[in-house]
């Protein structure tokens, strides 16, 4: 169980806040500890720590209401989308109130000529390219759960589509946001590059609503492709896999997806999806592009799979069983619960070049299998982001020591390679320790100056990212 720190509390602020926030907002504010909760962290090992109070807000202007509120009297504040972060980010240690954005759900505008949307924070990834079916133009970046934009904007959310479509870090153009001020900033135009001052939409993006809270986005998208293919790809190691993702990307093939799974996650995923796949460690892939091209890249992925040792190779261009074997991919933390009833999923999320990728994989694999742990292995390996996922009962001691002991050791590992803790999840709460081994002292003392000079009071998100706030 990862161990926090509260902090300090200030109650009579607390009291107040709760008393104005309920007079302003009626049923829009609620103080229940059930709704509390599940506003606190939830889906990790992460103990919850719920806010004081939720307000569910419908218009930037309201956002701006709240903070000000908060500010006057010294309430720290913590932003909410749909809950899906992994690391405590929406935990609340010093108590305060939580904004929920989910009402906040409006495309605002779509420029087709121009490829790119404005969208209130609250749309889902779901969402926004379900409103986009109809206009040929999509939004890549897909992290799995149905996030908010926002939330995957404020902690720099990646996913099965970077390896060529980038993270939210290169896919927000511009952005508005309020902040401890309580002014409300634009950060840049809808033009596609810029070199006006500072990059502040890149500062917010990723900040965890450290510096700000987001209350409009502006997004690139891109057209549908002409022709998609799925295939899959088996493999006898899960080092012959990796090496076989390595010379893909070494040659340059623009592989759109290009997924692994282990053979225990395929394991887990045939009985969960009902699936028939090999049992042996799995490449998921995909291709777009025209029709010519994408035969053409899953021709030449083939050959280098057989020249790794691939023991079978199928691809389908019809979307039904695409869905399938992507829904299946999307649903393998699930499937990979199920492999051990009762057990907590403890999701790591480390990333290192792809060059050192297979040996990454494989020694994670040996640790885990060392230690006694039960840790099946997904990741989104064109980038060299994986996640190994230790099954543990969190009432055996001796077991979640032993997860502790995983985790921080694979945190170290990727960090030595020349990796980072966390590829896509963020930092939070449940590593901010590692930020200074993989950064330096000269970084993150740059960190906490911005922070300190843009919320000198440590009331956005107070206790994440950084340790001196922890």
């Amino acid at each position: 169980m990862t161990e926090l720190m509260e902090l300090p509390r200030n109650e009579e602020g607390i009291a107040a806040v709760l008393g104005i926030l309920k007079q302003r907002f009626g049923d829009r504010f609620e103080t229940g500890q059930s709704i509390r909760e599940q506003h606190g962290h939830t889906t990790t090992w992460i103990v919850n720590q719920p806010p004081d109070g939720v307000v569910f807000v419908d218009s930037e202007e309201e956002v701006q209401e709240v903070v000000q509120t908060c500010i006057a009297h010294r309430v720290p504040i913590i932003p909410f989308g749909t809950g899906t972060s992994l690391e405590g980010h929406v935990n609340a240690p010093a108590g305060g109130v939580s904004v929920d954005f989910s009402r906040m759900d409006q495309v605002l505008q779509v420029n087709a000529e121009d490829m790119d949307v404005v969208i209130q924070p609250g749309v889902t990834r779901d969402g926004l390219n379900t409103y986009l079916r109809d206009t040929g133009l999509f939004f890549p970046v897909d992290p799995g759960a149905n996030a908010s934009l926002g939330g995957m904007a404020a902690t720099r959310a990646s996913g099965t589509n970077a390896v060529r479509y980038g993270t939210m870090a290169t896919n927000v153009l511009a952005l508005k946001a309020v902040l401890p001020s309580g002014e409300i900033v634009k950060t840049a135009a809808r033009a596609r590059k810029t070199s006006a001052g500072y990059d502040l939409t890149r500062l917010l993006v990723g900040s965890e609503g450290t510096l700000g809270l987001i209350t409009e986005l502006t997004l690139k998208l891109y057209g549908i492709p002409e022709a998609i293919s799925a295939a899959t790809c088996s493999f006898p190691t899960v080092e012959a896999a990796c090496n076989a993702v390595i010379m893909t990307i070494q040659m340059g093939i623009p592989v759109a997806r290009i997924e692994l799974l282990d053979a225990l996650s395929v394991k887990g995923v045939n009985a969960y999806s009902r699936l028939d796949l090999p049992e042996t460690p799995l490449l998921l892939l995909e291709f777009h592009g025209s029709q010519a091209s994408v035969k053409e890249q899953a021709e030449s992925f083939g050959e280098i799979a057989e020249d790794h040792g691939s023991l079978a190779f199928t691809f389908t261009t019809k979307p039904e069983e695409r869905s399938k074997l992507w829904a299946a991919r999307h649903d393998a933390y699930w499937a990979s619960l199920a492999l051990r009833k009762g057990a907590k999923g403890i999701s790591t999320d480390c990333c290192v070049p792809v060059s050192r990728l297979a040996e990454c994989v494989t020694r994670a694999q040996e640790k885990a299998g060392a230690l006694g742990l039960i840790a099946p292995v997904v990741g989104h390996v064109g980038d060299g982001n994986f996640h190994a996922l230790p099954l543990i009962m969190m009432d055996d001691p001796d077991e979640v020591a032993r997860a502790q002991e995983f985790v921080s050791w694979l945190n170290d590992l990727a960090i030595s390679m020349g990796g980072t803790c966390t590829g896509e999840h963020g930092i939070g709460q449940g590593k901010a320790r590692y930020l200074l081994p993989e950064l330096g002292e000269g970084a993150v003392s740059m960190m906490v100056a911005v922070k300190h000079g843009v919320d000198p009071l440590n009331l956005f998100n107070p206790g994440k990212i950084l340790v001196s706030d922890v």
